[in-house]
């Protein structure tokens, strides 16, 4: 049976905010990981990660003003929802429900052949088989760059030189806390209607937010950062 890869993480928007620059994809840094010895993981507590954001995604803005560009990239919706993540027991008016956020990194869709099924009676059909793998930077701590405050447009934000509109990535630096990676799956049955088993695998590597980096994808260079204490960023 043959496989077919097919990874469309910033695709979609390569052509106006640039292709990702990271040494390492998402899926390289979170496999070579896995493989690893349960030890070796834990070992990996604090090792740095440096990943680029899937602008694909949404969440990214951009407006012009007066020659320059205003960038703002939102995290208000992006939390995860995983037993891991959950506090029910939170009070909502000092903290979230839902402790780690997201930065979205990578999609990678796998095809894995097709198989004769019946799902409607006396209707045989050709089911595919396909697998996505999502990509993902877990982090609990948000709001160590700016207080927690009931906005929709809560994020990061940048103010750049108009000159770079079509050359705008977003990259993350990380280093890595307990339990370093992260999987769960969800598994959607082929039907008549729709003749496709659907495997969705989350990944996650789970660390602690050091630093948000707007770059510029043609030259690689860091057009500005954002640390903890700040949500906001100029570049010259």
């Amino acid at each position: 049976m043959v496989f077919l890869r097919h990874t469309f993480a910033a695709t979609l928007v390569a052509a106006f905010f640039g292709t990702a620059l990271a040494g390492e994809t998402a899926e390289r840094q979170y496999v070579a990981i896995a493989q690893l010895p349960a030890p070796e993981i834990g070992a990996r507590v604090g090792q740095a990660v440096e990943v680029d954001v899937d602008l694909a995604a949404g969440n990214l803005e951009v407006g012009e003003t007066d020659g320059r560009l205003e960038v703002h990239y939102t995290m208000a919706f992006n939390q995860i929802a995983e037993g891991w993540s959950w506090q029910p027991l939170a009070d909502p008016a000092v903290e979230d429900y839902y402790r780690f956020k997201y930065l979205p990194l990578q999609s990678v869709l796998v095809e894995r052949g097709e198989y004769a099924g019946e799902d409607k009676i006396g209707t045989t059909q050709q089911m595919k088989v396909s697998w996505r793998y999502d990509y993902f930077l877990a982090f609990d701590n948000l709001y160590d760059f700016y207080p927690r405050i009931v906005d929709d447009d809560a994020g990061f934000s940048a103010n750049l030189p108009a000159a770079l509109a079509g050359r705008v990535g977003l990259r993350a630096r990380a280093h890595l806390v307990e339990p370093v990676i992260s999987e769960s799956t969800t598994f959607w049955k082929a039907i008549h209607a729709r003749p496709t088993d659907f495997t969705l695998k989350k990944r996650y590597l789970v660390g602690k937010l050091d630093e948000i980096d707007f770059v510029d994808t043609a030259s690689g260079e860091v057009l500005c950062r954002i640390g903890p204490g700040q949500s906001r960023c100029t570049g010259r």
